[in-house]
């Protein structure tokens, strides 16, 4: 068969160029008509209307997923072009997965996925204007999509037909190793790539292990070797990264958060964007280059990282739901920098920062990068899920989650949150008014579930999926994503003067409820003073408010009980 040997838009304009979507499809479209080894597939829709690619390269002609597995196959899952302003791993995987093939570079134990490019709309809106700080290329996509989301803050909420897609994809392939390739912002400095791995302290430590202590230490040697030296992303505590630099908390909502759920240890290598745009598609180029031949080296140790932390994590019993900050220690990096200084603005007239690139520097800065948890929660044995919540079960489903249903209508006995505060952002962010600091008290009741509702054991390789979307303090759960606000509303109340009389009822016939008004009364003069105040605390002590007001609707099952499955 004729090599393949086309050009990419990139390499034609001289590396002033990005692709475009029509361009990148085509360009795949091609590439897998030439190899047999190649294969592109369509998964689901985006919001565009158009589905989302998946470029295959597999050795072995074997593009099934389950078969791969069988056969003990690493899976190496690429994404580009989230946010298409970022679009380097757009241009650099079409050469890559080109010389991959033309030279039969492909290796025998692993399989490469691209995702070409998965922000489609947002890659129709070019400009050259919208990434103002931003080195080239000469035109570029938008960040947002069509309905102005930004996509690498929708993995958990599933706002867009893209997350939907690419959840399916990923736990159909279950890749070991997955990068998403992006573009920084922020400080000057003499580094061409950063990267933000998986959070070491968040990441299962079967998992965490090996990244730390095998696969980023060779990262870093070989990217040096190939001329562009790794940093880590340059997260200022201050202005300047002679403040020292933080360690990026990727909560689930990015997609090396997501990831991390599913124990796929994720990368989100970040371009300088003040560098050249053909230096930086070449430093990622070599990045991807450099991910394989790891992969490749250690597959079999990667494979059985993943099935112990797999099964590590189906029998862990406490979870952490939020992480903060350690800033009691931290680590001396050697850091390649340009000096900051000061000048009189030609704008303003007062001082603005530049950085002087002819003043480079290399000194030790100050490096926070350990997190400790925050909340944690011992996980119950199962979760019990009203049939109702419809868009909670999508989800789970989607992502693998065993799920079982009740065959006949049971009264079970279990523990049951109530949400005792929260606080809600005064502005909306990415279409949600997020809610945050969420405080619970738990009651064990008795409540009456139906035929069809659905029963979680938490006994899973997705163990971490299900607790940090179910459980309502996690970070970026369904709570707090607003799944269920309509319980955070009272739906009856009271018409005080005919509630007066019922209230003094209450108090004659039941002596606890008389007692505690008194107490609250004595306690707080306010209340005391207050006669409605009185009367709600009389109603909402009493059987006539509604039990369901500001209770979690997803409960807890703690005991082992028979139950009438299907």
């Amino acid at each position: 068969m004729e090599s393949f040997a086309q050009q990419t838009p990139f390499e034609i304009s001289g590396g002033q160029q990005t692709a475009t979507y029509p361009e990148v499809i085509r360009y795949y479209h091609d590439l897998a008509a030439h190899y047999p080894q190649a294969k592109l597939i369509t998964y689901g829709k985006t919001d565009f209307g158009e589905p989302l690619h998946l470029l295959v390269l597999s050795k072995d002609k074997e593009f099934n997923p389950q078969t791969l597995r069988q056969q003990h196959k690493r899976i190496f899952l690429i994404n580009n072009g989230i946010h298409p302003g970022e679009p380097e791993g757009i241009d650099a995987c079409m050469m890559l997965s080109r010389d991959l093939l033309k030279e039969n570079r492909l290796p025998k134990d692993v399989v490469i996925c691209i995702i070409p490019l998965y922000n489609i709309d947002g890659s129709y809106n070019r400009t050259s204007t919208s990434r103002a700080n931003q080195n080239g290329p000469l035109f570029y996509g938008f960040r947002g999509n069509s309905r102005n989301y930004d996509l690498n803050r929708d993995f958990i909420k599933t706002d867009s037909k893209n997350s939907e897609s690419f959840q399916y994809l990923f736990n159909s392939w279950q890749p070991e190793i997955f990068v998403d390739t992006h573009t920084s912002n922020g400080a000057d400095y003499q580094y061409t790539m950063t990267l933000i791995p998986t959070q070491k302290d968040k990441l299962q430590p079967i998992l965490s292990a090996y990244l730390c202590n095998t696969m980023l230490p060779d990262l870093y040697t070989q990217m040096k070797k190939k001329g562009f030296e790794l940093i880590p992303y340059v997260n200022s505590v201050e202005e300047t990264p002679e403040s020292g630099i933080e360690g990026f908390l990727e909560t689930p909502r990015f997609s090396t958060g997501y990831t991390t759920l599913h124990n796929t240890i994720g990368f989100m290598p970040e371009t300088h964007m003040l560098k050249p745009y053909d230096k930086r598609v070449e430093s990622t180029y070599k990045l991807l280059e450099t991910y394989i031949e790891l992969i490749v080296r250690d597959a079999k140790i990667i494979g059985e990282n993943k099935a112990k932390a797999d099964l590590a994590v189906a029998r862990q019993k406490e979870f952490t739901l939020s992480w903060k900050l350690d800033k009691s220690t931290y680590d001396q990096l050697p850091f390649k920098g340009f000096e900051a200084k000061y000048k009189p603005s030609e704008v303003s007239g007062l001082n603005r920062l530049y950085y002087d690139r002819n003043a480079p520097y290399t000194r030790n800065i100050k490096q926070w990068n350990n997190f400790v948890p925050e909340v944690t929660v011992s996980k119950p044995l199962a979760y019990v899920i009203p049939k109702a919540w419809t868009r909670v079960i999508e989800l789970l489903k989607l992502n693998q989650v065993h799920l079982q249903q009740l065959q006949k209508d049971t009264e079970l006995d279990l523990n049951v949150y109530y949400i005792k505060d929260y606080k809600t952002a005064s502005k909306p962010f990415e279409g949600h008014y997020l809610h945050s600091q969420v405080q619970v008290t738990d009651q064990q009741q008795k409540i009456k579930f139906y035929a069809g509702d659905y029963v979680v054991y938490v006994n899973q390789a997705q163990n971490r999926y299900i607790v940090e979307t179910l459980e309502p303090q996690a970070t970026d759960s369904f709570f707090n994503w607003n799944f269920f606000d309509a319980v955070l509303g009272q739906k009856e109340h009271y018409s005080a003067y005919v509630f007066e009389d019922t209230a003094a009822e209450l108090l004659k016939h039941n002596p606890e409820l008389k007692n505690k008004l008194e107490q609250q009364k004595a306690s707080q003069k306010d209340f005391a003073e207050n006669p409605a105040a009185q009367l709600e605390f009389i109603y909402k002590n009493s059987d006539y408010y509604e039990k369901t007001h500001l209770r979690y609707p997803i409960a807890r099952l703690e005991q082992n009980v028979n139950l009438s499955l299907k």
